[in-house]
C-alpha cells in the first residue's frame, strides 16, 4: 500500500529501530595459486590491518562490499519484560560513490522492490555494492536507509546516512617508447612499441617487502584496424608457464612490433601521428582480487620530409 509520508527525524532524538552494517569484501592471500620468482611474496598484514574508514583501494579494481540493513529487537531495561517490537515496513537502501569528479549513484545487487522490503523482528536487509575504482584520490560511499516505522497507534516514515571513506590509489605505472623500424618486405611500415609496468606499491615504502605484491596476468595490444603485430615476450604463454611477481619498486619490460597490414602508399597521417592503439593491462593481488588497466590510445609522431629530403 502507497503512504504519503514525511521524514520527520530531524525533531526525533530516539534510536533508529533499522541499524545498517558495511561488510567489507577481502582477498585473503592464496599462496599455493602462484609461483612467483620472488621469495616469499605474500604478506599478510596488509590485507588484515583495514582501518576502520575501509582503507585504501587501487585504481584498476573493483571496490565492493555488503550492506546489510538489519531490523534490531530493542533488549529489555533491567532485567524487566521486553520491550514492544515495531513494525518495520518498506526498507529501502540506496547508495551513492562520491568520487574527486563527480558523485555517481550505484545499482545495488540483486535488484529489488522498488517499494521496499518489510523486515520482522531480527530480519535483515542485504545488498551488494561493485563499483569499478578508475581515479585516484579521497572517495567517499553515502548509503542512505529509509523505512516506515508503526506501532499500534501511529506511524511515521524514517531515514539516516552514513559515510564511509576510502582513499584510491594508483598501483601500476606504466612508461611507453616507441621507434621506426624500416620498411617491411611488403613496403609497409613498422615500428617498435616498448612498454614498462612498474608496481608503484600503491604508495608503500619500496625495497623494504612493504606495499601491494601483483601477479600480472594479461599485457596486451588492441591495435587500430588496418595493422598487424606480434609480441616478443614469452612470460605467462601456455599453462605451467610462471606468472611475473612485482613487489613494490619493480617492474616488467614487454616489447611489440606494430606493422601495417598493406604498402604504405606515401600519404601521411592527419597531424602527424600514427595511432597503434591501447595497451590492456590485467593483474591479480595478493588474494587473488582482479584488477585491470587499459592506458590511452598510443602511436608516434610521423614527420612530414621537408621539401628536398629524400625519403629513405
Amino acid at each position: 500500500m502507497s503512504h504519503q509520508r514525511h521524514f520527520s527525524d530531524a525533531a526525533v532524538k530516539e534510536p533508529h529501530s533499522v541499524s545498517l552494517k558495511v561488510l567489507r569484501h577481502v582477498f585473503f592471500p592464496i599462496q599455493l595459486l602462484y609461483h612467483g620468482t620472488n621469495p616469499t611474496p605474500f604478506l599478510l598484514s596488509p590485507i588484515l590491518a583495514l582501518p576502520p574508514s575501509f582503507g585504501s583501494a587501487y585504481v584498476g579494481t573493483t571496490f565492493s562490499c555488503t550492506l546489510c540493513a538489519n531490523h534490531d529487537i530493542p533488549p529489555p531495561i533491567d532485567g524487566g519484560p521486553p520491550l514492544s517490537v515495531k513494525t518495520i515496513r518498506d526498507v529501502k537502501i540506496e547508495a551513492e560513490m562520491k568520487t574527486p569528479s563527480s558523485p555517481t549513484l550505484i545499482p545495488l545487487l540483486p535488484p529489488g522492490n522498488d517499494e521496499g522490503t518489510d523486515l520482522s523482528p531480527g530480519g535483515t536487509l542485504q545488498k551488494i555494492v561493485s563499483f569499478d575504482l578508475r581515479e585516484e584520490g579521497a572517495h567517499t560511499l553515502v548509503v542512505q536507509v529509509s523505512y516506515y516505522e508503526a506501532t499500534s497507534t501511529s506511524g511515521r516514515a524514517r531515514m539516516f546516512r552514513k559515510l564511509y571513506q576510502f582513499v584510491c590509489k594508483g598501483l601500476l605505472v606504466v612508461r611507453t617508447k616507441t621507434s621506426a623500424l624500416g620498411l617491411g618486405k611488403q613496403g609497409n611500415r613498422r615500428w617498435v612499441l616498448e612498454a614498462q609496468v612498474e608496481n608503484s606499491g600503491g604508495g608503500g615504502e619500496t625495497g623494504d617487502g612493504g606495499g601491494e605484491v601483483v601477479f600480472m596476468e594479461e599485457i596486451g595490444l588492441e591495435l587500430e584496424k588496418g595493422l598487424r603485430g606480434r609480441d616478443v615476450n614469452f612470460w605467462g604463454r601456455g599453462r605451467g608457464r610462471e606468472k611475473v611477481v612485482l613487489r613494490a619498486g619493480e617492474g616488467e619490460e614487454v616489447v611489440f612490433v606494430v606493422e601495417e597490414e598493406g604498402e604504405w602508399d606515401g600519404k601521411e597521417e592527419e597531424e602527424g601521428r600514427k595511432v597503434f592503439g591501447v595497451l590492456q593491462i590485467g593483474w591479480r593481488g595478493e588474494g587473488g582480487g582482479r584488477g585491470s588497466l587499459a592506458t590511452g590510445r598510443l602511436g608516434t609522431r610521423v614527420l612530414r620530409p621537408r621539401e628536398g629530403d629524400a625519403v629513405s
